[in-house]
């Protein structure tokens, strides 16, 4: 969600293409089938993948858009690597608010139009950018630093009685809701999944407060309340509009920036000795991608199970 800064490997490992089709194929064992939409086989799947960094692989190395920081890797890419699908394309862009499904981006067409007639496989990830999530970080890793033991986030946003994070997320609800109802519109046979964001913070809400995650003691469980509030608002919009919801917060709980290394699915906010937020803080790194890629592959498979 950081937006199309330069991007840097952050220590993550380059990701070659043994590497993933490897660990796709783990994937595939582990969901015990090829994951498939509402086709009966996989070869029949015609799949496009809408949405933000999170949807794009920001951070990920190699690069297959500068100009969307979208990877070769990215969870479409593992969904695609499950399911091989007969037709695949990934538009998600960094950066993306929900603007950008309808309106070019970044020099990129509107993202809507990727859909055809005959796809039958959507995912979209898309809300946090709607929200400011990269402002917040920044503001709230810039308050830390002057009120380390308290919440001055919390406090900067309530500032005036009103949640204005949380005023702003009930104006971006119905948006979501738009996207789903156009995307059926456009491909009315395709199976629609609306994915959530992943844990970055502890679940707990407990501080984990470092120099690679510098927020005030009292902020984490405020901004861990947020990414809660955002996916509830997806789910309620999947919910209304008939659209598949994927929880990936539940399955990486206990992989969040501050887990150890050898755990972590989230990359946190800055690189070890480093003082400059890194462009791929809060974003999955490469064992978050393939194991998130897993888990909504397997939530396909069991939706179109049904």
């Amino acid at each position: 969600m950081f937006g199309t800064a330069r991007l840097r490997a952050a220590g993550r490992a380059t990701v070659t293409a043994t590497a993933l089709l490897g660990a796709c194929a783990a994937l595939v064992t582990a969901g015990q089938g090829t994951a498939t939409a509402t086709a009966s086989s996989a070869s029949a799947v015609r799949y496009v993948a809408l949405g933000d960094s999170y949807a794009s692989g920001f951070g990920i190395t190699p690069v297959e858009s500068k100009e969307c920081g979208r990877g070769k890797l990215n969870y479409p890419a593992v969904i695609r690597a499950a399911a091989d699908p007969a037709a695949y394309k990934n538009v998600a862009c960094a950066g993306a608010t929900t603007r950008a499904i309808w309106n070019s981006y970044e020099g990129q067409e509107p993202q809507i139009k990727a859909l055809k007639p005959d796809t039958n496989l959507v995912t979209v990830s898309i809300g946090g950018n709607d929200i400011g999530f990269s402002e917040i970080v920044v503001n709230c890793v810039l308050l830390g630093q002057r009120q380390p033991t308290g919440d001055p986030c919390r406090q900067h946003y309530k500032k005036s009685g009103e949640d204005r994070i949380l005023a702003t997320l009930d104006s971006v609800k119905s948006r979501i809701g738009d996207v789903v109802i156009d995307a059926r519109r456009r491909s009315p046979n395709a199976a629609i999944a609306l994915v959530g964001y992943p844990s970055l913070l502890p679940d707990s809400g407990k501080s984990c407060r470092s120099a690679q995650v510098p927020f005030a003691d009292g902020d984490f469980a405020y901004l861990r309340n947020i990414t809660v509030r955002l996916n509830k608002a997806i789910a309620e919009q999947a919910q209304r509009s008939g659209a598949i919801y994927v929880d990936t917060y539940g399955p990486s709980i206990g992989h969040d920036m501050c887990a150890s290394p050898s755990e972590r699915w989230i990359e946190p906010l800055r690189n070890s000795g480093s003082s400059e937020i890194s462009p791929a803080a809060a974003h999955p790194n490469t064992k978050g991608i393939i194991s998130l890629g897993g888990v909504i592959s397997q939530k396909l498979s069991r939706s179109a199970g049904r």
